[in-house]
């Protein structure tokens, strides 16, 4: 799940993207809505977290910008305004939900979830794939009920692969889905999550080709009993 953070406080976009990445979610940071805007253009994002007072022009002029072009993802505004009749405005213009600074991270991450649930119909509660099982809700990956230690970057791979089943994806492919713009890495990064992916896949008794290489293509999931 990719996520745009709009803010223009250097130190809290900071410290909020960092949490954020910390829960598994890819996130980009703009700190006006020109920069917001331009950001759109090149990529597609599930949640816009987005705060109201910016220098250019306030986030609820953005929102209503944003719904009239036609964009539907959700929307988690931040604000240190309390009144009901901010949040009216706010509610008003196209958010989907309020966050009231200074931000309770958990109650930030609740309501993240909240919003991606409702904004996403299509995702499976588990993920499954031969023995193996993906729990987005908690984290959890199990391959015929032995538990699998992953890292962030491993688990969104998986993650990934498991969304897109015998598609194939590009190195490119899986570095824009789960790299933030400002963090990019070479495409041996992904070769290196790969083999450390399928090591501990074979650990728990999954096949060496569970993670199929399509040479010169990319990578998808093996269909074992094909």
């Amino acid at each position: 799940m990719r996520i745009l953070l709009i803010e223009d406080d250097f130190n809290l976009a900071e410290t909020l993207a960092e949490a954020i990445t910390d829960q598994r979610y890819v996130v980009d940071v703009a700190n006006d809505g020109e920069s917001a805007l331009d950001y759109l253009e090149v990529l597609d994002y599930d949640l816009l977290l987005l705060d109201v007072m910016l220098p250019d022009f306030n986030g609820i002029d953005l929102c209503q910008k944003l719904r009239s072009q036609g964009y539907q993802m959700p929307i988690l505004m931040i604000t240190a305004l309390d009144t009901i009749s901010d949040k009216i405005t706010g509610l008003d213009a196209g958010a989907d939900d309020y966050i009231i600074k200074p931000i309770d991270l958990g109650e930030l991450f609740a309501r993240i979830r909240a919003l991606l649930r409702r904004g996403s119909t299509s995702v499976a509660p588990i993920l499954e794939w031969e023995k193996l099982r993906l729990n987005p809700s908690s984290y959890e990956v199990t391959y015929s009920e032995q538990p699998i230690r992953l890292t962030p970057k491993e688990y969104s791979i998986l993650e990934l692969l498991l969304r897109n089943g015998r598609r194939v994806l590009s190195r490119s492919v899986i570095i824009d889905s789960i790299w933030s713009l400002e963090a990019l890495p070479d495409e041996d990064t992904v070769k290196v999550h790969i083999r450390s992916l399928r090591q501990k896949l074979r650990k728990v008794g999954a096949s060496v080709d569970f993670i199929e290489t399509v040479h010169g293509i990319g990578y998808r999931l093996n269909k074992v009993n094909d």
